[in-house]
């Protein structure tokens, strides 16, 4: 591919009110006017340039959002106070009463809850299908269906889409393709492949050092303009609006972030490389005997490799959760939710970030009680890393050659 969205983010060029070469943040919640129809005009969208209310927007915010949405190759983008914030405005802009989600199986536990259990209060429902299977996505679509919704790289299987083929498939039927790009930054460019909108949790890679909740949806102006309008607007109306020092500090994050998919993915391949071979059952996309490799490489931008998230089997929840303690005993990460640190991170999903699954569910789609997932970090010296892993699996009779 010759889009390279790095370098759209590194060629945005902001000054601070003072010269600054950050941009000065916008730390208030309402702004003054010289005029009462400046006013009207700005509360009514017609004033570009020109701020309200900070539930509407700030030039923090927007700075951000324009940085976001050069990453992504979008028009434009609006930023969130969480990841779920950017779902939820989303999936209720789009939707009505009446109206039906196809959605990938394999999802973040927060957006199975919000489909499952949420929606279905609006007369709103989904069909959960296995969205490998261009087959069974076309096969499940209703003449009230809105959206098909997926996770570029899904939580916590690690499961690819094929956007393209979703892309195609949105297309022939007019309906609208929802990605969520969190686990890979960078490395997959959703809306040149064809998807519609972009969504990502800011919490995770892009911000990267697990201080900040935040999220975005990157899509056409048209869009963003619905989700921000004053009248009917659910950006504007669930009030889900991301602080302006957060997103200054976001922004700044956001610098440095081909730099660390990098390491994550040159870590992320080491070590499954080296667990696989140990003879665990080893999930990740840079692996040949992961059954979306071909496909992913196919759609990645090579230089950001294959993402920091793996998983292991290890076979049961007890055996897992030993592990964890002792490579956090270890120093080799912490037992915590969340992706994206500069520390690895480990967790069982089926019994936290997953956990709004039903165990029935879980079982159906393969996410099996010892699975560990694990956020790599950006170790200066993985070799160490793995050796000290090793030690602890071996110690535990994990490994047992």
């Amino acid at each position: 591919m010759s889009f390279k969205p790095a370098n759209n983010i590194q060629d945005l060029q902001y000054f601070g009110e003072f010269g600054g070469v950050n941009p000065s943040i916008s730390d208030s919640s309402t702004y003054t006017f010289l005029s009462a129809k400046t006013m009207f005009d700005t509360f009514e969208g017609n004033a570009d340039g020109c701020y309200l209310y900070s539930r509407h927007s700030t030039p923090s915010n927007l700075y951000l959002g324009e940085a976001l949405a050069a990453m992504e190759h979008t028009e434009t983008a609006n930023v969130t106070a969480s990841g779920m914030g950017a779902i939820t405005s989303v999936i209720l802009q789009l939707c009505n009463a009446g109206d039906h989600i196809i959605s990938s199986r394999t999802i973040y536990g927060g957006t199975y809850a919000f489909f499952k259990n949420f929606t279905p209060k609006f007369n709103i429902e989904t069909s959960f299908v296995d969205i490998t299977k261009l087959e069974l996505v076309e096969k499940a679509i209703t003449k009230n269906t809105k959206v098909i919704y997926c996770e570029s790289v899904s939580n916590p299987l690690l499961e690819v889409a094929d956007i393209e083929g979703l892309a195609a498939l949105a297309k022939k039927y007019n309906l609208k393709l929802i990605v969520d790009n969190t686990f890979s930054p960078l490395s997959i460019s959703p809306i040149v492949l064809g998807a519609d909108v972009v969504i990502h949790s800011l919490t995770k890679f892009i911000n990267g050092t697990s201080d900040t909740v935040g999220g975005v949806v990157c899509g056409t102006q048209d869009f963003i303009d619905e989700l921000r309008n004053v009248n009917d607007g659910a950006c504007m109306l669930l009030g889900a609006t991301m602080d302006s020092l957060r997103a200054s500090s976001i922004l700044k994050n956001l610098r440095t972030l081909h730099i660390r998919m990098q390491q994550h993915s040159k870590n992320g391949l080491f070590l499954a490389e080296k667990f696989e071979a140990d003879g665990l059952k080893t999930v990740y996309p840079g692996l040949k005997s992961h059954p979306s490799h071909q496909l992913f490489k196919k759609m990645m931008h090579a230089e950001y490799g294959f993402g920091g998230m793996l998983t292991i089997d290890v076979g049961s929840l007890d055996k897992a959760n030993e592990l964890m303690e002792l490579m956090q005993h270890k120093n080799l990460g912490y037992l915590a939710v969340s992706l994206g640190f500069y520390k690895t991170l480990f967790s069982a999903p089926g019994s936290s970030t997953s956990s709004e699954i039903p165990e029935s569910e879980q079982k159906e789609m393969g996410l099996t009680d010892g699975l560990i997932r694990f956020s790599i970090g950006l170790d200066a010296d993985i070799e160490r890393t793995y050796n000290t892993m090793r030690e602890c699996m071996e110690e535990l009779d994990i490994l047992t050659h």
